[in-house]
């Protein structure tokens, strides 16, 4: 019997009605007082742990962490990231969103994730130094969907996220950014939950913001502008495909941030200056951002493209449209 009431009268009565009984019981609000007590638990490595330190609670929460520590390879002095340390194996997929370029920037949730996973599907920009870290045994599968080069088709790739999940190995899908910003995250869950493989997403710092803030940029800036719109341009400016609206984009004030847009530079400027944003607003690419190749090529809607070309900039880089493009660049 537990008594774990707020009120310390109900709970002693709990108590002696359960002595009564000879029933042991468990005081939550004073353990000592009570005939019995929970331990501190943890699951690590297949092992688990259970330790009691005759009521003190805090006590048994010290020992439990450092032989937790222990079997999980960490100094008995690190704490631990999260009570997840402690949770058993996940299963099913994961989509982890790696973040910007440095491996530095995935999320501690994806980090935990990541040393656990048997299986780790992963993208071109997901951080390479990442895979390097993964145990031998890890599967590391390359579902890479390289601009004008060899893709795997999404097709493929749900499949094998499904197939190697169903074979009771826990999966990582390891992508660039976050998995909800242009990363056909979504469409991984759909094919997941249709197959009834049970899905975690873990969202990560997307290269739209990350990007820019590592180049100085601020996206956002008071008195400056309002509002940021984040924005595809896989696609160009006036196709058949295209679902962005350029002439609403022309007609904003604020900052646009151009993802997968290199390719295609000369014609969103074209097509913002059309909608009636002026040919002299700044624009900044940040090519390779959060990383040490990381480099900035500026400009203005009108010169964007010729500056671009003779910097020889590719992707991955992220276009920045607006008066804080033009902003200096502080740095760290």
């Amino acid at each position: 019997m537990i008594a774990a009431t707020d009120d310390a009268d109900v709970n002693a009565r709990v108590l002696a009605e359960a002595d009564a009984q000879r029933t042991f019981c468990v005081r939550a609000d004073l353990a000592r007082e009570g005939t019995a007590v929970t331990p501190a638990t943890a699951f690590v490595g297949g092992v688990q742990l259970g330790v009691l330190a005759s009521g003190d609670h805090r006590r048994s929460a010290a020992v439990r962490s450092a032989l937790a520590a222990t079997l999980a390879g960490r100094t008995a002095d690190e704490p631990a990231e999260s009570d997840r340390s402690y949770a058993p194996k996940p299963v099913g997929v994961a989509l982890v969103g790696g973040g910007p370029g440095d491996p530095d920037l995935i999320t501690v949730r994806g980090r935990e994730l990541l040393a656990q996973a048997d299986v780790v599907v992963a993208d071109r920009l997901a951080p390479a130094r990442l895979l390097a870290e993964l145990a031998p045994h890890v599967e590391v599968i390359d579902a890479a969907k390289v601009p004008y080069g060899r893709a795997m088709a999404q097709q493929a790739i749900n499949e094998v996220l499904i197939d190697r999940a169903r074979a009771g190995r826990f999966v990582v899908r390891l992508k660039g950014g976050d998995p909800y910003v242009f990363g056909r995250g979504y469409e991984e869950v759909e094919a997941c939950v249709a197959a009834g493989v049970p899905v975690t997403v873990v969202p990560g710092v997307t290269s739209a913001f990350g990007a820019p803030c590592a180049a100085g940029i601020p996206v956002t800036h008071r008195g400056v502008t309002h509002e940021v719109v984040v924005v595809s341009g896989h696609v160009a400016p006036g196709h058949p495909d295209s679902l962005v609206d350029w002439n609403a984009l022309g007609r904003l004030r604020g900052t646009v941030v151009v993802l997968m847009g290199v390719e295609r530079l000369g014609a969103i400027a074209a097509a913002l200056v059309a909608g009636g944003r002026p040919d002299d607003t700044p624009v900044a690419i940040v090519q390779n951002g959060t990383l040490a190749a990381q480099r900035v090529t500026s400009g203005t809607l009108a010169t964007i493209a010729a500056r671009a070309a003779a910097a020889e900039v590719r992707p991955p880089a992220i276009v920045v449209v607006g008066a804080v493009a033009g902003f200096a660049l502080v740095g760290p």
